[in-house]
């Protein structure tokens, strides 16, 4: 039995050097009205502002700047719904080589759009009837492409974990830290950041409430499969946590919670109005969780992670008009 090379803060600290000169060291903000809600002080790392409007960004271009000649004239090719593809999409293109991205049929249009923008080819599939990883490694084995999954790869893990290393640099060490949780990219490389810097930091995964594979996991000890969760956080809606993920996850990370469609409404109508922020469901899900456990942070320092701002803008009116 093969033994998994888990990465480790030391490789978060090397993703951060690839990545000086192409992300962005996106902003850190903060809301005097929150603070007061909360009886709190919260500082939100707004991946939002981040290259393609993700953190995906980060993991994407770090994995592929590892790439071997041989891979970089192959090509990668990868799955999303959206932002690990803009990521992908646009790490290639800065890196010279061709991608090609596995996308639902249901994926936000504007995220299709701006991952052919970036100048890969796109296949559909239906998330809901195929499976996108077999489509991936299909498509890799026949034409010699290098596949990178959206979350479960040691170099998108610490490439992800190079959001929190920023945060903690910029704030100093904090009580609570909240980030979304889909695969477990974020979380894990998160984690990775958290117990390195602020050692004593209660760290949450937040996920949709429709797809709570990660608590389940969490909570049982080993890594729980479920059905596509219908959930207007796209970006989380993934059927299981990853082999290298849930590991790191299981051993750094202090709970996981929940959020509800309507809880990432309210969250996001709050960015808009009060932060004036385009903040996509799955980027709510950290704002979302922390009102839920206001009773919690009151009088802590508390960290949530944005993971992004693409959402369809028509689609985001209608929410925001519910």
């Amino acid at each position: 039995m093969t033994t998994l090379q888990l990465p480790t803060y030391a490789d978060v600290e090397a993703a951060a050097k690839r990545l000086e000169g192409y992300a962005n060291r996106t902003p850190v903000n903060t809301s005097r009205t929150l603070d007061e809600r909360l009886g709190a002080k919260v500082f939100f790392k707004c991946e939002n502002f981040q290259r393609m409007g993700a953190f995906k960004f980060r993991g994407a271009f770090n994995a592929l700047s590892k790439f071997t000649p041989e891979q970089r004239k192959g090509g990668v090719v990868a799955f999303s719904s959206g932002n690990h593809a803009q990521g992908i999409a646009l790490s290639a293109k800065l890196l010279g080589m061709p991608a090609t991205i596995v996308m639902p049929q249901d994926a936000p249009a504007l995220k299709v759009a701006a991952t052919k923008g970036y100048g890969a080819t796109v296949v559909m599939y239906d998330r809901y009837k195929e499976d996108r990883e077999a489509i991936g490694r299909d498509l890799a084995e026949k034409h010699g492409m290098t596949l990178i999954p959206p979350y479960d790869h040691p170099d998108v893990m610490a490439g992800q974990g190079t959001a929190a290393r920023e945060l903690f640099d910029e704030v100093g060490p904090l009580d609570v830290l909240l980030a979304p949780l889909g695969g477990g990219g974020l979380l894990s490389g998160t984690a990775l950041a958290t117990r390195a810097l602020a050692p004593q930091c209660r760290l949450y995964g937040v996920e949709p409430e429709a797809g709570n594979d990660g608590q389940q996991s969490f909570h049982s000890g080993a890594i729980v499969h479920i059905d596509t969760p219908k959930t207007i956080a796209d970006g989380a809606q993934t059927q299981h946590l990853g082999q290298y993920t849930f590991p790191i996850i299981r051993r750094d990370v202090n709970d996981i919670l929940t959020a509800s469609d309507a809880q990432l409404v309210e969250a996001m109508r709050f960015f808009a109005e009060r932060m004036k922020m385009i903040v996509e469901p799955t980027g709510a899900l950290g704002l979302a969780a922390a009102q839920q456990i206001q009773d919690q942070l009151k009088g802590k320092r508390v960290g949530i992670i944005i993971s992004g701002g693409n959402v369809d803008i028509s689609w985001f009116c209608e929410l925001m008009g519910r």
